[in-house]
């Protein structure tokens, strides 16, 4: 069994999720904090050696005094990020263990994902040395000027939307992050892409969102209604209403 350290970024400005008080990563979901949702994904696996959660350095007063007790309890540990995604990463990158096969890489705002599809792009990076999860494009896309005009329609033949949990050969993902230079990448695959290395696909959910929006977060609550509940095993043992704000 390959042996992973999980890296769950979460320290996106959360600009259209229009809530004043807290960002999508905090807020409330079914009693828990979304992060937490995405973290119970990992933490008690047994293929899971480490779990980085990065956050904004603006948050972390707050996260410390709202969340830091169920962090150290979950066994997350806790890094400040960067001003873009692929900085945070990168400072995460820096704490990884070196005794750890594959890097693991989940968006702390997506928490509706399920084992089985972990289970399934591990088993691709395993053998392949990089996998992510993703979906084909069902809809029709339209290329549009600033004006809303419609330049042209874009085929969806080939083309597919990434998701996460993304995973890499840790060797592999630390060189591509040392070669990135001033690529401005949207997710970690694109990172490996550029140093030249095959990412493959594995086949992902439309169950598997990504939290941006006050929809989105009641999407997910109808969501975890039917997904399994992951073990949350002895390592935290918080109450649910511990986090109200």
């Amino acid at each position: 069994m390959a042996s992973l350290a999980v890296i769950l970024p979460a320290a996106g400005r959360s600009s259209r999720f229009s809530d004043q008080e807290v960002k999508k990563q905090f807020a409330s979901l079914d009693g828990r904090p979304v992060w937490v949702h995405s973290a119970e994904r990992f933490v008690n696996r047994q293929d899971v050696r480490q779990t980085i959660l990065v956050i904004a350095q603006e948050d972390r007063e707050y996260f410390d005094s709202k969340f830091g007790s169920t962090a150290a309890l979950m066994g997350v540990e806790v890094v400040t990020g960067g001003p873009e995604r692929y900085h945070s990463v990168e400072r995460a990158l820096g704490r990884v263990r070196r005794d750890v096969d594959l890097v693991c890489i989940h968006d702390a705002a997506r928490p509706c994902v399920s084992s089985l599809w972990i289970d399934k792009v591990i088993e691709v990076a395993s053998e392949k040395g990089a996998a992510i999860l993703a979906l084909p494009v069902a809809y029709t896309l339209k290329r549009v000027c600033p004006d809303g005009l419609i330049a042209e329609t874009v085929p969806r033949t080939g083309l597919w939307e990434a998701q996460t949990p993304q995973v890499f050969r840790r060797e592999w993902i630390i060189d591509a992050y040392s070669k990135r230079g001033d690529l401005i990448a949207t997710d970690d695959a694109q990172v490996l892409e550029y140093a030249g290395y095959p990412v493959f696909v594995v086949m992902g959910s439309p169950l598997n969102i990504k939290i941006a929006t006050q929809e989105d977060l009641h999407l997910a609550e109808q969501i975890l209604r039917i997904l399994p509940r992951p073990s949350r095993g002895p390592s935290h043992p918080f109450a649910e209403d511990q986090f109200g704000r």
